[in-house]
């Protein structure tokens, strides 16, 4: 029971009803990884902010990229003695006209949950589908002992999974409440010799907040927050940022940083945090409540954050339901890829996390969309000014799935005003670079690792191929097809077929309507 007391104290609701799901089984479903592999002819995109670049040939070792050679000119036959030769052994991939970017980096990706009824097989199978090599698992809430069971054999390609950085919440585990900063710095050291790569925190008292980033940072580990309403008041990003923190998660204590004629937020006098129409719609009118873009106070903050090389990764996906409920609800790829349990945890509820529609009216819709503005127009100027911003997609909330609603962030990203390459740079680099880990990943250069996507169209013109459904397109000839999207994810040197990674979540999603005779409706409609 102190467990459980314990984690309920520092954890907000979206976590109260997770636990343990299946883990993915130990099947070899990819090829690789070869004593060499060549992709050959395509159109390279670095992720480094660098323009596309091709026909080049890729040259990987195992699982290092060994040789970037550029073969000839756009429109012009490729002559052969300028290309790398084949080893004995060794594989090519023929990538005349596709286009190849480094693997991406989810910085916030759950595992699905009980309460989601999202097995391992089914979320990691989703996001590798759509490019993702890398996850930030932020809280381990499934456990961290399971959660680095599956980081574990996705390092030895035992599982079709990305690669997994496990965060753990902070307190969990704890046999009592982390009441004074000892017990917060003892707490956070057994956290680090678990195994741990960092802790995700929600708030807790200035001391013991204090004490655990201090010691948090001592050791090396990353950091990364989501102000919770709870706690704000009395720490908000500017506090964590100076205490150490690394990376703040969506945008909660920005705005409250940004107060310049206020202490609290104004909320109605018959808010209740646990209601979840009343936590939601009121979120929405906080940057409303914040000092305005360009005063004094917008740019001190900022000023600061950027002192101290502090990362954003704004998730801007997982709230867009709030602004256009009916769009969100009705995206394309939930009557074929949406699990029945998930879509009964996203319809209206009392008790579910982020099923927040008890009565979402225009009021709210409109609320938020001002919000986003703000919102966006922060996360760009940040951007522009130096920051680092990352890629994250929170999903299995919301309506938001898996895989899909990283891409869809990749959108926000370029609707709040990021060039194209700056996008994909957000979603790659940044995140290795948030991570620790830009020599490793986050770019396609010499000697790092083989995480890379072959796609059949160039994302730069439109991110929308890079969805499984693809993008809708009329031919000359008056047809309507679909674009292939992304042809192969490579992790680790490891290819994997990413239509064949959909058809299997496809096959999921039948046998689970097949069962429980489940038909997709919308909320309120027999």
């Amino acid at each position: 029971m102190k467990k459980i007391l314990a984690l309920l104290l520092f954890a907000p609701l979206c976590f109260i009803s997770s636990a343990q799901v299946n883990k993915a089984p130990e099947i070899k479903e990819g090829e690789g990884p070869w004593k060499q592999l060549i992709i050959r002819g395509a159109t390279l995109i670095r992720g480094n902010g660098a323009p596309a670049q091709g026909p080049v040939d890729i040259v990987i070792e195992n699982n290092t990229i060994t040789n970037i050679q550029s073969v000839g000119y756009p429109g012009v036959a490729i002559n052969d003695n300028r290309r790398p030769q084949l080893k004995e052994g060794g594989k090519e991939i023929q990538a005349e006209g596709q286009f190849v970017l480094p693997g991406f980096i989810d910085m916030h990706g759950h595992i699905g949950g009980k309460a989601q009824g999202a097995n391992a097989e089914y979320v990691f199978k989703l996001w590798m589908a759509h490019g993702i090599t890398t996850v930030r698992e932020p809280g381990s809430f499934n456990g961290l002992d399971w959660v680095l069971d599956q980081k574990k054999k996705s390092n030895q390609n035992k599982i079709t999974a990305p690669r997994i950085i496990a965060y753990t919440g902070f307190g969990q585990g704890s046999e009592d409440p982390i009441s004074t900063p000892a017990m917060a710095r003892e707490w956070v050291i057994a956290n680090a010799k678990k195994g741990a790569d960092g802790i995700k925190f929600f708030g807790a008292r200035p001391e013991i907040m204090q004490a655990a980033l201090d010691e948090n940072k001592k050791l090396g580990k990353g950091a990364a927050m989501h102000h919770a309403q709870l706690d704000v008041v009395g720490w908000n990003v500017l506090n964590s940022a100076n205490a150490g923190l690394t990376t703040m998660e969506h945008w909660y204590g920005l705005p409250e940083a940004l107060f310049d004629n206020k202490e609290i937020q104004d909320y109605p006098v018959d808010y209740n945090y646990n209601n979840e129409q009343h936590r939601f719609a009121e979120a929405g009118r906080l940057w409303a409540q914040a000092a305005q873009p360009g005063s004094k106070k917008w740019n001190e903050v900022m000023d600061k954050l950027l002192a101290l090389d502090f990362t954003l990764d704004p998730t801007f996906n997982i709230y867009e339901a709030s602004r256009d409920l009916h769009r969100t609800r009705r995206l394309e790829w939930h009557e074929t890829y949406t699990l029945p349990s998930l879509w009964k945890f996203f319809q209206p509820s009392k008790i579910s996390h982020g099923s927040y529609w008890h009565y979402w009216s225009t009021e709210e819709e409109v609320d938020w969309r001002k919000n986003y503005q703000l919102w966006m127009t922060f996360v760009n100027e940040y951007k522009n000014k130096g920051g680092r911003v990352t890629t994250g997609s929170d999903s299995g909330f919301i309506f938001q799935l898996y895989g899909f609603a990283y891409v869809r962030e990749l959108e926000l990203l370029r609707e709040a005003g990021f060039h194209p390459l700056e996008v994909i740079k957000s979603a790659t680099l940044n995140g290795a670079q948030a991570l620790g880990m830009e020599d490793q990943i986050g770019s396609v250069e010499v000697g790092k690792l083989a995480d890379l996507i072959i796609v059949n169209e160039n994302p730069l013109a439109n991110l929308k191929v890079l969805y499984g459904t693809g993008a809708i397109k009329l031919n000359e000839d008056n047809t309507v097809t679909r674009t292939k999207g992304i042809v192969y994810t490579i992790k680790n040197g490891v290819v994997y077929d990413a239509k064949q990674l959909l058809k299997d979540v496809k096959i999921m999603v039948e046998e689970a309507k097949k069962a429980s005779g489940f038909e997709l409706t919308q909320p309120g409609m027999k």
